[in-house]
């Protein structure tokens, strides 16, 4: 019988980070369904499809050859036979993505899609949406959090470690807008899940989260 592990929060919660690890450690799959939202906003931009246009989006989605692979000790993400790994975390991309995720016909297409790869297999699923909507029967549930200001400090060294020249204050405004964005969407808000484990990731280190995680972890694996 597979199991599936949901870890769920806001952007700078260290979700993804701590998500590869556990994954890695377990030897699960690692299901990054953030990266799969923000494909589809990419791909609409390549192929000038508006964001409000639900039926156009659907259809891209359903025929949309997505494929995660391991590569050098990473994940990389491939549209077709491209790796779009890169071309996905552009700043624009935070708002597209979450602007194309509370679209009806993308979540339903996505939520599918995430659902198959999961099917059979154990697996580490990373995103907004996993413990209340994509799997609601995962036995474990966590849902990652931390301050404002360490999630904004989290992000601005990250997009400086893509050699990005941005402000500080930039960068928290832009994350608190895509927080209200993501919490406020009418379908599949940010939110944890009931039975979700809240874990406050703003003291700890990414090894401290992933082994508080473990300790929760409520079958034997």
């Amino acid at each position: 019988m597979s199991n599936i592990i949901t870890i769920d929060g806001p952007a700078g919660s260290g979700k993804s980070t701590v998500s590869k690890l556990l994954a890695e450690k377990l030897h699960y799959l690692y299901l990054d369904t953030g990266a799969m939202y923000r494909a589809v906003a990419l791909a609409a931009e390549r192929n000038h499809i508006p964001l409000d246009q639900g039926a156009r989006l659907g259809e891209l989605c359903r025929h949309m050859a997505l494929r995660f692979q391991s590569e050098g000790g990473g994940l990389k993400l491939y549209l077709d036979e491209e790796d779009i790994s890169l071309a996905i975390r552009r700043p624009d991309m935070d708002m597209r993505s979450s602007i194309v995720s509370a679209v009806s016909e993308v979540r339903e297409a996505m939520t599918e899609l995430q659902k198959r790869m999961a099917k059979g297999t154990n697996v580490v699923a990373e995103g907004r949406d996993m413990g209340t909507i994509v799997f609601p029967q995962a036995r474990n549930k966590f849902f990652l959090t931390a301050s404002q200001d360490e999630r904004a400090g989290r992000r601005y060294l990250e997009r400086m470690g893509r050699g990005e020249s941005v402000a500080a204050e930039e960068v928290k405004a832009a994350l608190l807008k895509r927080d209200e964005q993501d919490k406020t969407r009418p379908l599949a808000p940010l939110k944890a899940a009931e039975d979700a484990i809240l874990i406050d990731s703003t003291k700890l280190t990414q090894d401290q989260v992933v082994h508080t995680i473990l300790a929760h972890l409520k079958e034997d694996l």
